[in-house]
């Protein structure tokens, strides 16, 4: 009997994921942007001058991020958000919610460190910068998202949320 399909989240751009998960002060790998051995190290930022809730489909280092908090490279997709953060402006609804996503994947990289108070901590102050909006925005359905995002404080519960956009962009 042949093992069962394990079914990936859609991807929403074709670039490469890091050749590593960056954990920081776990394990012996190189730190991203420090280490001269770190998968980040030397690449330019992409310089994105502004961010607005209609740029999102079209938007790579939104989009990027999004791969990479699904596959599990949380402090990557931090870093990819990070660009939009800044572009959409800190103290917009649109950047705020960005923040509220970096603290998510945050989030999920604490509780994937068994840091739960951290974890806890960034859930609440992440679900908090969602909660702002109603329905869909940046191509998440809020309400949805944060249900997975809540779910997953759950200490039985294995699974991390994903973030499913709609209508899918064309990678």
């Amino acid at each position: 009997m042949d093992a069962p399909d394990i079914l990936q989240p859609e991807r929403y751009t074709a670039a490469p994921f890091p050749r590593y998960r960056y954990i920081p002060f776990q394990g012996d790998l190189p730190h991203p942007r420090n280490d001269p051995e770190g998968h980040s190290f030397g690449l330019e930022e992409e310089d994105l001058p502004t961010f607005t809730p209609k740029d999102w489909t079209t938007c790579q280092p939104y989009l990027y991020g999004v791969d990479l908090f699904n596959y599990g490279y949380c402090w990557e997709a931090h870093e990819a958000w990070e660009t939009v953060w800044l572009a959409a402006g800190r103290e917009t609804l649109t950047g705020n919610f960005v923040q509220g996503l970096i603290q998510i994947a945050a989030a999920q990289l604490k509780r994937f460190m068994q840091e739960d108070d951290g974890a806890q901590l960034l859930t609440a102050t992440g679900i908090q910068k969602l909660s702002v909006v109603n329905g869909l925005f940046l191509g998440i359905e809020c309400a949805t998202f944060i249900a997975e995002v809540e779910a997953a404080l759950n200490k039985d519960n294995p699974h991390f949320p994903l973030i499913r956009l709609h209508p899918p962009p064309k990678p």
